[in-house]
């Protein structure tokens, strides 16, 4: 099997990619019929924004903090573990943001799109889902939209639901929602097109932030879900998404 191993800047990572690609070898990337991502679950999500060109599954080891999607390292039997790993198919969140200088950014998403204020006071959301003016205005720290895949990750933390990750559902939560009070936010169709509008973006500036990549200064941000872009993961045997999604609830 040619393996790809990629690792993070950790030391045990990178550790690891030495001793691993000693044993099984290292070709690149293109030629690759799986790839290896040695570190946490950020590095694991770079590495799949970086190697979505190639259509190739990656399995993760864990050699970072956290581990949600990734496996467990061991450096034997490799090959059999991902002969047998079960594969899970994600589409990411595609954002396109509308900044106050009039320039336009996009960015891709495998967790979450997230809107937070950038200065002390609260931001104003107009929110509309679909071309539907749904919610006129929304006082809180922010908004986002996660995937099932990124529905245990900062959606969680704001109190939004875990998503199984075959449900066709997007969860738009509120993160300190002020008014309305306490708002909790919505599940929505994964076909659904939403559109927050940033409020009074001069006073109260807000910036979008894609699984990490941040945008400063947006007055508005558009976001779907693309099924032509498919992100292949591979889990080790009763280990995959599913489990842990279901798991992580009765933690």
């Amino acid at each position: 099997m040619k393996i790809a191993f990629t690792a993070s800047r950790a030391d045990v990572a990178q550790a690891a990619l030495q001793d691993l690609s000693a044993r099984y070898g290292n070709v690149p990337a293109p030629q690759a019929e799986v790839i290896v991502a040695l570190g946490g679950d950020g590095f694991m999500l770079h590495t799949l924004h970086e190697t979505q060109a190639f259509n190739v599954p990656v399995y993760g080891m864990n050699r970072g903090t956290i581990g949600f999607l990734m496996n467990e390292y061991s450096e034997d039997a490799l090959i059999t573990r991902l002969g047998a790993a079960e594969e899970a198919v994600i589409n990411p969140l595609v954002m396109v943001a509308t900044h106050a200088d009039g320039h336009v950014s996009k960015a891709l998403a495998l967790n979450e799109v997230a809107l937070l204020r950038e200065g002390p006071q609260a931001a104003k959301l107009k929110i509309s889902v679909d071309g539907r003016v749904r919610m006129d205005e929304l006082v809180c720290d922010g908004a986002l939209v996660a995937t099932p895949a990124g529905s245990t990750a900062y959606n969680y933390s704001a109190h939004g639901p875990i998503l199984p990750i075959g449900a066709d559902v997007l969860a738009l939560t509120a993160v300190a929602a002020f008014r309305p009070r306490r708002w909790r936010g919505a599940l929505l169709p994964k076909t659904a097109k939403v559109r927050f509008d940033v409020l009074e973006p001069e006073k109260r500036p807000v910036m979008a932030d894609a699984d990490g990549n941040s945008h400063r200064d947006v007055v508005s941000v558009e976001i779907t879900s693309d099924p032509l872009i498919a992100h292949r993961i591979l889990f080790d045997p009763g280990h995959g998404l599913e489990e842990r999604l279901i798991s992580e609830q009765f933690t």
